[in-house]
């Protein structure tokens, strides 16, 4: 079999199995879909921040064209990472060019083949790229179960151990017990490490995320927030110890090796973030706006369950088509909402996953449930 056949087979699989994807374009319908949930992607306010202090700097290149250790550095990058820190409440930040990088280069950099992690059985694909590359025992609790985990915790010898999870899990759309995790990491020495991807800009001071909410935020190994969601804009930072820091910029593969991010990139951050010192109304419409779509999601009478505490929130259909057909037919219909298939989801708990943002309508979602109503 050559290599184009193999490829070919694979596809057909996938098509067979209603898991093809194809990339699509939906300027025209109503969001229910990105993770701009604060809508700060679209500010005519910070991009117009961002154009006055790029005047500040003077350009000879478009682009930093080396990694941080060579030529892409910046004082810029420096007052950055000290800003995130000090948002975040940590003693040093580190830059990541993705979530994903910042996942994978932190746990498969601190993690070691002899050590263990616990993780939740529903945490997303990054961290399970950075699990298995660490080459640790890996050991998987039952989703927000903290008697599971603390059951596994007593029962398990480990020398250097680890709990990561998420504080707002991407597709359920629940938050995690963070106060219940620290105590646990606390009560049998072990270290936590806290994705808040989908919390970042959404809660706590300034927006610096639920482990601030929770008052966990010293108790933690490090933390991860991402720049792609609520702020609007590319990249994620690793905050921790200056210890972490050091290790991570002389052993994280992820980071030496990477272009750094260009400077509208990291201003674009920068006056996202020093707009959320300032202003809350989109942080409190968005609240209004979940809070409807609670009420209306307990008022009708589905057969689909639905699931998250907003802003992310699941309708699960179950089967790859049968999910596809409604994400189809509300597509149809107006509404950017996508089907989430599995195996990124369990099998059965295929789902529509819809977003609330903070300029979306309540008149919308009522729309929506009356498509989901009628569809039945």
């Amino acid at each position: 079999m050559s290599v184009d056949e193999r490829i070919q087979q694979y596809l057909q699989q996938r098509k067979e199995n209603y898991l093809y994807r194809q990339l699509i374009v939906n300027h025209s319908l109503i969001d229910f879909s990105s993770n701009d949930y604060l809508g700060l992607s679209r500010s005519a306010f910070i991009k117009q921040q961002v154009e006055n202090d790029l005047k500040k700097y003077s350009f000879q290149k478009s682009g930093a064209t080396g990694s941080r250790l060579l030529n892409g550095n910046s004082e810029l990058y420096e007052e950055m990472e000290i800003m995130l820190a000090n948002t975040h409440h940590a003693e040093a930040a580190l830059l990541f060019n993705s979530g994903f990088d910042a996942n994978v280069g932190l746990i498969s950099t601190i993690v070691r083949p002899n050590d263990t992690i616990f993780y939740d059985e529903l945490v997303h694909a990054s961290i399970h790229q950075g699990m298995q590359l660490s080459g640790a025992k890996l050991i998987a609790f039952k989703h927000n179960d903290m008697q599971e985990l603390e059951n596994l915790l007593k029962n398990t010898v480990y020398d250097i151990a680890f709990i990561i999870t998420e504080s707002i899990f991407s597709m359920e759309g629940d938050i995690a017990d963070l106060q219940k995790l620290a105590d646990l990491a606390s009560k049998y020495d072990v270290e936590l490490i806290i994705d808040e991807a989908h919390a970042t800009g959404l809660f706590g001071s300034n927006g610096s995320g639920l482990c601030n909410v929770a008052k966990i935020e010293e108790k933690c190994f490090a933390r991860v927030y991402t720049f792609g969601k609520a702020i609007g804009s590319h990249g994620a930072v690793v905050v921790g110890s200056q210890k972490l820091k050091e290790y991570l910029i002389n052993f994280s593969k992820n980071f030496i090796y990477s272009t750094a991010l260009e400077t509208h990139n990291l201003l674009s951050v920068k006056h996202t973030y020093l707009y959320l010192q300032n202003y809350v109304n989109q942080r409190l419409n968005l609240n209004k706006l979940n809070e409807h779509f609670i009420l209306r999601s307990k008022s009708i009478n589905s057969k689909f369950k639905i699931s998250g505490e907003g802003p992310i929130f699941g309708i699960i259909v179950g089967g790859n088509q049968n999910t596809k057909d409604l994400a189809t037919y509300l597509q149809i219909n107006g509404f950017d909402i996508r089907a989430i298939l599995s195996p990124t989801v369990p099998k059965s708990t295929e789902r529509l996953r819809v977003i609330m943002h903070s300029f979306n309508k309540t008149e919308e979602i009522d729309q929506l449930f009356d498509l989901i109503v009628d569809y039945q």
